[in-house]
């Protein structure tokens, strides 16, 4: 065999070599960086609302990654450690435990413990057609209408009073997982303080019905009060009439003297005897039948 391939034997196996140690090292680093990532807590078992985390429905899992989701929990020990946690909604097995998700530390899931800062919570009675036959669940959206009787003009109508109002509690549930509709006699709404006001009142003074919104639909709607005259017409009864009936002042308007009748079945006749006299007056009649009436005629 020459010396030249005696060269390039070595020189191939010197670089099959370095690559397959740099492929160990790759292999090796990668590894090592997967095995290097946090644990995190999940759900070892489908937690309903309001159970109380233990280590009986907790496990410990490796995470992949050094970057864990914002407000994780790496070990049980921290998840407990300052007192018991409940659930504030339905957790799915294998589903990380996030603090947005359960509650304070030895807090119990109330409906208090939902609420947004700066809101509050007001409850609204209802029956199959204003709750939508039961089709209202938690954390759905709605519209709240206020129906009222006027007395006074015995007539009612309709305003939309509130748009896009979510829904935190179905008569005593506050949980979504529902299997079927049921008719609700109460839904509690998360509204802010001046909202709160407003159905308090509204429901002193007339009715309230709920309608229900798409998902994610958040538009704000331009809305008019409907009235017992728009059900007959609609839209078009909102439109004027081509001879608009005259406007009614509060103040007496007077009336147009109207011309006395003229009787065209008579003629008078002025008779001067003396022009130092008064003329007398005759009505001839077109009959021939004569009258006398005395008029005083200046001269």
């Amino acid at each position: 065999m020459r010396p030249n391939n005696f060269v390039i034997l070595f020189v191939a196996i010197a670089l099959g070599g370095i690559a397959a140690f740099l492929a160990r090292n790759w292999l090796l680093s990668h590894s090592q960086a997967s095995t290097s990532g946090s644990t995190i807590v999940v759900a070892s078992q489908a937690v309903p609302f309001g159970t109380s985390l233990s280590d009986d429905n907790l496990s410990e899992i490796t995470w992949g990654s050094r970057n864990v989701p914002e407000g994780a929990f790496t070990t049980k020990q921290e998840l407990l450690k300052d007192g018991r946690r409940a659930a504030l909604t339905t957790l799915a097995k294998n589903e990380p435990i996030l603090a947005s998700r359960v509650t304070g530390p030895g807090r119990s899931a109330s409906l208090s413990t939902t609420i947004e800062d700066g809101k509050r919570a007001v409850t609204v009675r209802v029956d199959d057609v204003r709750g939508v036959a039961g089709f209202i669940m938690p954390n759905d959206h709605v519209d709240v209408v206020l129906i009222r009787a006027e007395r006074s003009a015995q007539s009612s109508y309709s305003n939309l009073l509130l748009q896009n109002i979510k829904v935190i509690a179905v008569d005593q549930v506050a949980s979504e997982q529902k299997e079927k509709p049921s008719v609700a006699k109460a839904v509690t709404l998360e509204v802010t303080p001046s909202q709160a006001q407003k159905v308090a009142l509204a429901t002193e003074i007339g009715t309230l019905s709920l309608i229900l919104r798409q998902p994610n639909e958040t538009d704000i709607v331009r809305h008019d009060r409907v009235t017992e005259l728009d059900l007959n017409g609609g839209d078009n009864a909102r439109q004027p009439t081509s001879s608009p009936a005259p406007s009614v002042s509060s103040k007496p308007q007077a009336q147009t003297p109207q011309p006395a009748a003229v009787d065209l079945s008579t003629v008078p006749v002025y008779v001067y005897r003396d022009i130092r006299k008064d003329a007398q007056k005759y009505t001839v009649k077109r009959e021939g039948h004569l009258t006398r009436e005395v008029l005083d005629v200046s001269h």
